[in-house]
């Protein structure tokens, strides 16, 4: 984060009594203008889209995972959805739309619209005629997936329903704010969130499960057991060290580690074509995470 994105975030989260650039300061496992490896047309894509308010910077621990397995990570701020974006000439574009209400239907189509503009700019710029990145070579343009958290998930149906390009969709623990048509989506897609609210048969899962309906081809819905909204993020690994409670029982490192293995495993199964039994049923390693039976309103 640039200092003036710290600045806003913090001031949006309510966090007082620390510095204002602390977010800028925090140290991740990533390094600026790193070199990229690979071969040519070899590397799948994966596009992260990060909750309303948010910038990408929240998603930083997954990026970092995805890329240490090969995978091309593009993450995105939407510009004037989140409180800070600071573009390399100094200039600073607040939420605009957080002023907006109210927050109905209408809204949130406009989201899931203007976040699939984006994507689809993006893919443009790194898979295009004149890529903008100097190791789009490197980008298999027959593989690329969304993962999104929040109204970044949601967005995710818009994004996959407007390019054919994308071939996979993924909502952590984001109401499903964007309709699946009721033509149906048969590209693959994984539900994943909190067992507290995304349960099947929940008043907060209601817009999942009509969701669910629609979508025709490959599909799953997962659970986490002891997490909260912001377990899937960097949000929860940051407020649990600045001593602020999330209301998650589980601890934040753990989600991490649980977040960046379900998602690996469903990008891997659909981009790359490994198999992943972790998406088909309970596993030892992971018990926290419960694979729900929609029909019969239950996880296990």
């Amino acid at each position: 984060m640039s200092i003036k994105e710290s600045e806003l975030t913090l001031k949006g989260a309510g966090v007082t009594g620390v510095p204002s650039d602390l977010l800028a300061r925090t140290s991740t496992h990533a390094v600026s203008d790193a070199p990229p490896a690979g071969k040519a047309r070899e590397l799948p894509l994966v596009v992260l889209s990060p909750g309303f308010e948010k910038t990408l910077s929240s998603l930083t621990g997954l990026a970092e995972d995805l890329a240490s397995r090969g995978y091309v990570v593009a993450a995105i701020s939407h510009t004037h959805e989140n409180l800070a974006t600071v573009f390399p000439d100094g200039r600073v574009a607040t939420c605009t739309a957080c002023q907006v209400e109210p927050h109905d239907q209408s809204f949130w189509d406009k989201v899931g619209a203007t976040r699939a503009d984006d994507v689809s700019f993006v893919l443009d710029e790194l898979t295009g005629l004149r890529p903008r990145w100097e190791g789009s070579q490197l980008i298999d343009p027959a593989k690329i997936a969304m993962v999104g958290h929040s109204a970044g998930g949601a967005s995710s149906v818009a994004a996959l329903l407007k390019d054919p390009r994308i071939k996979a969709g993924m909502n952590i623990d984001g109401l499903a704010i964007v309709p699946v048509p009721t033509s149906g989506l048969g590209k693959p897609f994984l539900f994943l969130g909190a067992q507290a609210t995304r349960t099947p048969g929940s008043q907060e899962a209601a817009s999942w499960e009509t969701a669910w309906q629609h979508l025709t081809g490959w599909k799953r819905w997962l659970v986490v057991v002891g997490t909260e909204h912001a377990s899937f993020t960097d949000t929860a690994l940051l407020g649990e060290q600045a001593g602020l409670d999330t209301g998650a029982t589980l601890p934040a490192a753990r989600s991490m580690e649980i977040t960046r293995a379900y998602v690996a495993a469903f990008l891997d199964l659909h981009l790359r074509g490994t198999p992943q039994p972790l998406l088909d049923q309970a596993s030892a390693s992971y018990p926290e995470v419960k694979v729900c039976a929609v029909e019969q309103k239950s996880c296990a």
